[in-house]
């Protein structure tokens, strides 16, 4: 799960011959007919082998897409509705890198989804050709593939608002000071409803977790694979959670990594109201953490004193942007990386400390837009577009203003760092202009192999609640944790534990006879605190 964008002004936020092979596809899961009935699991197995018959058309990925050789590209054909396979249809983005080991060490292809929703995964397969050493044992075992799901890059992206309006800042700070901002921000989260509708409502009732867990196994088909291997991280696990549900005799290896709690009652409101407070125990530990190095940052050496800074800096900003950009909204937008990723850390105190010695360029470079970035901002409003209607899609949201006000209001009380910024991100779904779903019902059937599941105690994206729940409900299944850390996505860090474990699973396919508990990675160390 993602938080980069916070609503502001202008609206912004932040045929015949299939049957043939049809007949010799795998059977649909029992999970698969029991969600969506007999219409999707029939779709699903038409586009399934038709992509085993056709396959991918491997080349060289175009120039804008920033992919070098020997990483190849291509596109796998998804129909847009799984009740109606033979209808409309569009083409899902792949890249992969092949592995490096020999023919004998070969075992197929790791599929990875980033997260989101509205995360790409085609840059997973640079970890091969960037000879990333914490995948060097799983690359000689599998191709690595990314794609970009449904909707994001270059599968019939979405859009809600023009990009060059979505970037514009500085928006209006996300902490209201009374009714009339509140009224407002609703305005704001209603035009951007409709702006997705307006620009994107033939895609918006497909939109769902359910249809990319569907294009998952089609891809999986058009890769030749009878069984899927896959990595998930954050929004990712979800998507793993729903494919291990409908499709439990198609899995054969997953790594599910900083996990979204399943349960029904949590997908999506729920969901957002606990990363708020998740969120704001870990900006206390970064806190914490920038007050032991005061002697580098000169911010403040109690976490008091550098919350009262961060207090003072978002009451300057809001009344006088810096750099003319960066107002409270932006700041909250960057600074929420801290408590995301262990590696903002030192970024965030580095730019900060340098803005209170006098230097602005810095957090303006890091928290304001870049106007002339067209495709980055085109990437990111994409992604935004993507992360809300696919939330919004996934579950029905309460419409009641009263019932969002009130439920905020409590927990900005114990958790203002986040909570507000992610109110307004979210309503949208208050009024939105699709069909919303039930959530899957995750939960093993017969044939879902042992998953593997990675946690830190403390991550605010993805709160250690989620891990548990999944655990429980995947039968079998065995956790990793990383205990006393919060850095969302721990697959990604070196941790010889977390490490080893996942390459036992991956390469050997091997799990502990119980969980296992990890100490921590290594915190980050600035590096005049370090030649000390």
């Amino acid at each position: 799960m993602r938080r980069t964008a916070i609503l502001g002004a202008t609206g912004t936020v932040v045929t015949g011959a299939l049957i043939a092979g049809f007949m010799a596809a795998p059977t649909a899961a029992a999970g698969e007919r029991s969600h969506n009935g007999a219409r999707e699991a029939y779709g699903v197995r038409v586009a399934a082998a038709a992509a085993a018959k056709s396959g991918v058309t491997w080349q060289d990925c175009p120039a804008s897409w920033g992919l070098a050789a020997p990483i190849q590209c291509g596109y796998v054909t998804v129909p847009v509705d799984y009740a109606k396979p033979h209808g409309r249809t569009i083409k899902i983005a792949v890249d992969r890198a092949r592995a490096t080991g020999d023919k004998s060490e070969r075992q197929g292809s790791l599929v990875y989804n980033p997260g989101g929703p509205g995360g790409s995964g085609m840059q997973f397969p640079a970890r091969v050709t960037k000879k990333n050493p914490l995948w060097t044992k799983t690359s000689k075992a599998y191709d690595f593939i990314g794609f970009d799901p449904r909707g994001v890059g270059h599968s019939a992206a979405i859009s809600c608002v023009d990009p060059q309006e979505f970037v514009k800042a500085p928006k209006a700070d996300p902490v209201p000071d009374s009714e009339a901002d509140k009224r407002a921000q609703r305005k704001l989260a209603k035009e951007y409803a409709d702006g997705c509708k307006e620009r994107s409502g033939a895609m918006l009732p497909y939109m769902t977790t359910p249809n990319t867990a569907r294009d998952l196994d089609v891809i999986r088909a058009a890769l030749g694979e009878k069984k899927l291997n896959y990595l998930g991280v954050s929004y990712g696990t979800y998507l793993g959670a729903v494919y291990g549900t409908l499709f439990p005799d198609h899995v054969r290896r997953m790594i599910v990594d900083s996990v979204v709690n399943p349960a029904q009652s949590n997908i999506w409101y729920q969901a957002n109201l606990e990363q708020d407070v998740a969120f704001e125990s870990r900006f206390a530990d970064w806190k914490d953490w920038v007050a032991k190095h005061d002697s580098v940052y000169h911010i403040g050496d109690t976490a008091a004193k550098v919350q009262r800074q961060w207090e003072k800096l978002r009451a300057t900003a809001k009344k006088n942007p810096i750099g003319g950009v960066v107002g409270p909204s932006e700041l909250i937008g960057y600074f929420q990386k801290a408590p995301y990723y262990d590696s903002y850390w030192i970024p965030v105190a580095e730019a900060w400390s340098k803005y209170r010695a006098g230097d602005e360029k810095p957090l303006v470079a890091a928290a304001g837009p870049d106007m002339s970035d067209t495709a980055g901002n085109i990437a990111a409003e994409n992604s935004n577009a993507v992360y809300t209607a696919v939330e919004c899609a996934d579950a029905k949201w309460p419409t009641s203003w009263n019932k969002w006000n009130r439920d905020n209001t409590r927990v900005d009380k114990k958790a203002p760092f986040m909570t507000w910024a992610n109110a307004w991100m979210n309503l949208p779904c208050a009024t939105w202009g699709g069909p919303q779903q039930t959530p899957v019902n995750v939960t093993s059937h017969k044939g879902l192999p042992p998953v593997l599941i990675v946690q830190s105690t403390r991550d605010a994206a993805t709160p250690f609640a989620g891990a548990v729940e999944l655990h429980k409900r995947f039968k079998g299944s065995r956790m990793v944790i990383e205990k006393g850390a919060g850095s969302h996505g721990v697959t990604g860090l070196l941790n010889p534990c977390i490490n080893s474990k996942v390459d036992a699973y991956l390469v050997d396919g091997k799990t502990d006879h119980r969980d296992v508990t990890c100490t921590p990675h290594a915190t980050p160390e600035p590096k005049a605190a370090a030649a000390k």
